[in-house]
C-alpha cells in the first residue's frame, strides 16, 4: 500500500487514543503495521499473540483511529482485511512533570526484549550546552531521524531508534550527595 496519502502525524489527543497507545502489545502491533499493512494472521505471528489477542487490540486501535482497514479481499468466503497505520507518525503529548512516558517505557521495554546476540548501540551522554547547543543538537537529532527514515525499506529487517534529548532535575549539592 503506497503511503503517500497518508498524513505524516496523527496527534494522540483523547483518553481513548491515550489508553490504546499505553499498552505494549498494541505498541509493538503498530509497529508491525508501521511499514506495511497485514492481516490479523499476519499481526498475531510477528507479535506472537494468538489471533484472538490480535484482533481484540486490533480492534481497539482501529476503534481510536490509530490503524484502519486499508484493503480486503475474499479467502475460501471469509473477507480478509488488512490494516494500516492512520498517519505516518504518532505525536503524544508531553506528560507533564512526573507523568510516565509511555514512549521512553515501550522503548526501554522493546531494548530489553531485543535478542542480546544482534548489534546494537546504546550510550547515554551527559552534557552541558547552552540553549542554542541544545536546540541545534535536538533539531539534528530530528533532521537525522527524519533522513533515515526516508531511506527505511519494508523488506528489511527493523530496527528502532529511539532518542531523548532533555533537562534533567537540577540537583543541588544537598540531593546529588556531591560536596
Amino acid at each position: 500500500m503506497p503511503t503517500d496519502d497518508l498524513p505524516e502525524t496523527l496527534h494522540v489527543t483523547t483518553d481513548e487514543q491515550l489508553r490504546a497507545v499505553s499498552n505494549l502489545t498494541r505498541h509493538r502491533i503498530m509497529a508491525v503495521l508501521r511499514f506495511e499493512p497485514a492481516t490479523i494472521t499476519q499481526i498475531a505471528e510477528r507479535v506472537g499473540l494468538a489471533k484472538g489477542s490480535s484482533s481484540y487490540h486490533v480492534r481497539l486501535l482501529e476503534r481510536a483511529g490509530l490503524v484502519k482497514v486499508v484493503r480486503t479481499r475474499k479467502v475460501r468466503g471469509v473477507t480478509e482485511r488488512y490494516y494500516a497505520m492512520a498517519a505516518r507518525s504518532l505525536a503524544l503529548p508531553d506528560p507533564g512533570e512526573g507523568g510516565p512516558d509511555v514512549l521512553m517505557r515501550h522503548a526501554v521495554a522493546d531494548l530489553e526484549a531485543s535478542p542480546a546476540d544482534r548489534e546494537r548501540h546504546v550510550r547515554m551522554a551527559h552534557l552541558r550546552l547552552t540553549e542554542e547547543q541544545f536546540a541545534e543538537l535536538g533539531a539534528r537529532l530530528q533532521a537525522l531521524a527524519d533522513e533515515y527514515r526516508e531511506l527505511s525499506d519494508p523488506s528489511l529487517p527493523d530496527a528502532s531508534l529511539v532518542f531523548a534529548l532533555f533537562h534533567p532535575v537540577s540537583r543541588g549539592p544537598a540531593e546529588g550527595g556531591a560536596k
